[in-house]
């Protein structure tokens, strides 16, 4: 093991959720008004609406066949009835489809906020430097789970990035099992790492803000005044 494998797969990973926890403890103690997620759908809001509902529809899938495909171990898989061929077909064909989703999705949020004058000025330096990292994380798991599975079909993620990540959080992280991983998985996996240690400082924060106590809060009755 040299010392940029230990950087990258043990060092660089800590770092991010560290920064990950600390900032947003800090951010909601020291800066709670900011917590929050800027509109600017009074500016623009076709292609808000559009490029909103593309990622959300795919990222929600997407999120869930990470967590199914790094959090699971492939022996559980197998005792479920879950077969290699199975779970190949739903993570290449499926999280194909939904990755493209995603990826539109995103690439419009994108193309508004950078192309829209009015949007892009009201966007912060954070703003922008989320979206193409965010781009680029979406895009580069779809690259991988397209063109990378195919070029190399004897290549298997659970058997090496999955053991690596749950190995982070048992503590015992190995990251000699990221040696031959794919260049196009490595890429992914620390983007993804990084996009965690920006979370805190961003608009992302809002993803912990969802007004859940709305379904229950009861209706706001609105009386036209009578003017005497």
């Amino acid at each position: 093991m040299n010392m940029s494998e230990q950087f990258l797969w043990v060092i660089f990973p800590y770092m991010c959720i560290v920064v990950f926890i600390v900032g947003h403890i800090f951010r909601y103690r020291t800066d709670q008004f900011s917590w929050t997620a800027k509109s600017s759908e009074f500016i623009e809001k076709k292609q808000l609406m559009l490029g909103s509902l593309l990622f959300h529809l795919g990222v929600i899938p997407v999120i869930l066949g990470h967590v199914a495909g790094l959090g699971i171990p492939k022996t559980w898989m197998n005792s479920l009835g879950v077969s290699e061929h199975l779970y190949h077909m739903g993570a290449v064909y499926g999280g194909g489809f939904f990755g493209v989703v995603t990826l539109a999705g995103m690439f419009l949020l994108t193309s508004r906020r950078f192309t829209i004058r009015s949007v892009r000025r009201l966007s912060t330096a954070s703003d922008l430097i989320v979206n193409v990292l965010l781009l680029f994380i979406v895009f580069m798991g779809l690259y991988a789970t397209l063109f990378t599975n195919f070029a190399r079909p004897e290549f298997d993620y659970r058997e090496t990035i999955s053991i690596w990540f749950r190995g982070l959080f048992m503590l015992r992280p190995d990251p000699a099992l990221m040696r031959d991983v794919p260049v196009s998985f490595k890429i992914h996996a620390l983007t993804g790492f990084a996009i965690f240690a920006f979370w805190p400082f961003t608009r992302l924060v809002h993803v912990w803000s969802v007004p859940l106590n709305y379904v229950g809060r009861s209706y706001i009755l609105y009386r036209r005044h009578k003017s005497s």
